[in-house]
């Protein structure tokens, strides 16, 4: 007995599928010949099992079996083309036998009609167990053990719609019972044999009477609007819904095509889809040595990933954090085996460092994304916010200039605008500097200026997501506080392209769309996360914190914006500064950081006039 089983162990399942198909290629040749001698009747004898002609059979038609490359697919997922594959097969499997028997024998005693007849035959006999096979798999005939398959409505009638039937047709704990789509036209067809049932607005109803238990959106390109439509629509039916990824996310390695996944706050904020003019972007960056300072960050590792995929020729990430800067490194290696890649450990307001960095490295662009943002942190040191974000940027924008690199991108923030805060204070400083700058230096300076990213690091939706899964209560500082929200890819690739766009000097902002009501944004994750806002889950107002602001500004008013050659990128015409005044404010300001003298907040209210600290305001008591 144990050396059989060593036998069985010795076959391989291809081999076992060549066995099969061997057999079944004599059958059609048996069979073929018992037809011609059935509808014959007369002047031919019966045939036998095991004619002089059949090794000669096996052996031609098993080589093309071989050519043809039929023993590279497995049966598990025997399609359509499979069955193509085994009918040409067949045909010049016909025409080498017939070829093979010529040689043999001169076709003695193999009439013409058989072999005519044997193509179909040993199509039908190949393809029937693959397909039999394939149908048994799918279907789950499990007489022992059946599940109750959980009923499915689909949200989407398209080629996503179509792809997720698919992939539930091979499980046996789902079941597709509707689709739903807007276009009129799918109305009443059948999709893979599941009915459009009708357009998406009529989804409390449909779900009812077709006792759905499970939602799946499957219409990735759907605007933010339709997707906060259609989220709101899958509330009021108090049944569980997922979505299908981007096709963007999948591409970018985020998702998998086939992963449901549920809706996040980032589906309803961020789902526009932007053109980007990639080819400028590639043109200017490709092949090219880049330098990412505060890489290990939410933007500028994001930063990286986008440039990594432009095929650049070297990257280099600045980051003082030692975790930050593994992780990273870490991840990029893994992704990106490929590329140039050095990671250095240092802090970009160090001039010493900085100048060290670019001699020795020789970067040819710069993306400065190394700053502090955390506001109320920032309101109690501001010496801090003037080292890192003012000194720091001067220090990296000229140890730039000083070895030749083309370009310095400065990534900004709305808070620059009118601040009320440290923070937006010491930006906007980095601001005037770099736009200074930029008319005493060769190298194209530009500056990009946006509002908050979901999901980065010390924001408000990481935040409110922990709450939640705690079971809260969520805190919002104010009802009407509001903010901008940008996904953290969409806000990366539109820094790739106001780059390109730059020739030295510009303020770019990003549009940022419709301003979000924080409060409405903690109930929507609230309620995707399958709790009731004041329910289930308390909303509690705490009041502003030090140097928050109600509503964030992309432009000053006095500021003049004009339109760029993307729908999505402005340009401001921003005030300048007089640049001796600059420089010799921002010599106090290093003096005032090497003493540890806190007159550096008085110099953020003279560079920065409109600087000015904001009240304490309360939630109304309504509220």
């Amino acid at each position: 007995m144990a050396r059989l089983r060593r036998l069985f162990a010795l076959i391989h399942p291809r081999l076992a599928v060549v066995i099969h198909d061997l057999l079944m290629v004599w059958l059609a040749w048996y069979v073929s010949q018992w037809l011609r001698f059935w509808m014959s009747g007369v002047g031919y004898s019966q045939p036998g099992l095991f004619g002089r002609e059949v090794p000669v059979v096996l052996v031609a038609q098993a080589l093309v079996l071989w050519w043809t490359g039929l023993y590279r697919g497995l049966w598990r997922f025997a399609s359509l083309p499979d069955l193509a594959n085994i009918l040409r097969a067949a045909v010049v499997g016909a025409l080498a036998i017939a070829l093979a028997l010529f040689l043999f024998n001169r076709l003695e005693g193999v009439p013409r009609s058989v072999l005519v007849a044997y193509p179909f035959i040993a199509t039908l006999a190949l393809a029937a167990p693959r397909l039999t096979y394939r149908y048994w798999k799918d279907s789950r005939l499990d007489l022992l053990k059946r599940r109750v398959s959980q009923r499915v409505l689909i949200l989407g009638a398209g080629s996503a719609g179509e792809a997720l039937l698919r992939d539930l047709s091979h499980e046996r704990n789902w079941r597709a019972v509707g689709l739903l789509d807007d276009n009129t036209a799918l109305r009443g067809a059948r999709i893979r044999g599941v009915p459009v049932l009708g357009n998406i607005e009529r989804l409390p109803q449909i779900a009812r009477e077709v006792a759905a238990e499970l939602l799946v959106i499957a219409i990735p390109t759907a605007t933010k609007a339709q997707m906060q439509r259609i989220v709101e629509l899958c509330e009021e039916t108090g049944l569980p819904f997922r979505t299908v990824p981007r096709l963007k996310d999948v591409i970018a390695g985020r998702s998998q095509f086939n992963q449901l996944k549920e809706v996040a706050i980032e589906d309803l904020l961020g789902r526009e889809e932007i053109e980007l003019d990639w080819t400028t972007i590639r043109t200017g960056l490709a092949g090219r040595r880049i330098l990412v300072t505060g890489g290990g960050g939410s933007i500028g590792s994001e930063l990286c990933r986008q440039v990594a995929r432009l095929g650049v020729g070297e990257l280099i990430i600045l980051e003082r954090s030692e975790y930050a800067l593994y992780r990273i490194e870490q991840e990029l290696r893994m992704h990106f085996p490929m590329l140039v890649l050095t990671g250095v450990l240092g802090d970009c307001s160090d001039p010493v460092a900085a100048r060290e960095l670019v001699r020795r490295h020789r970067p040819q662009h710069v993306f400065h994304a190394a700053a502090y943002k955390h506001v109320p942190m920032l309101e109690a040191q501001p010496r801090e916010a003037v080292r890192n974000n003012v000194l720091g940027t001067r220090a990296m924008a000229e140890a730039a200039a000083a070895g030749d690199v083309e370009s310095f991108v400065l990534i900004s923030t709305d808070k620059a605008v009118n601040p009320l805060n440290v923070m937006g204070a010491s930006k906007r400083i980095a601001e005037l500097f770099c736009q200074g700058f930029a008319a005493h230096t060769p190298m194209r300076v530009i500056t990009v200026r946006f509002g908050n990213v979901l999901d980065s690091a010390g924001s408000v939706v990481p935040l409110f997501r922990e709450q939640i899964a705690r079971g809260g209560p969520v805190t919002v500082t104010h009802p009407d506080m509001e903010r901008y929200f940008m996904t953290i890819p969409e806000a990366c690739q539109l820094i790739l392209q106001a780059s390109a766009l730059g020739q030295g000097g510009e303020i770019f902002a990003l549009d940022m769309g419709e301003p979000v009501r924080i409060g409405d944004l903690a109930e929507q994750m609230i309620r995707l996360a399958g709790k009731r806002p004041g329910k289930d889950i308390e909303i509690t107002y705490t009041g502003l914190r030090p140097g928050e602001k109600l509503r964030e500004e992309l432009f000053h008013p006095q500021e003049r914006y004009l339109d760029t050659s993307h729908r999505k990128i402005f340009l401001a015409q921003s005030r300048q500064a007089d640049w001796g005044m600059l420089l010799g404010q921002l010599d106090r300001s290093a003096a005032a950081v090497a003493a540890f003298d806190e007159a550096c907040i008085r110099l953020l209210h003279e560079l920065v006039p409109e600087f000015q600290r904001i009240p304490d305001i309360r939630p109304r008591e309504s509220a």
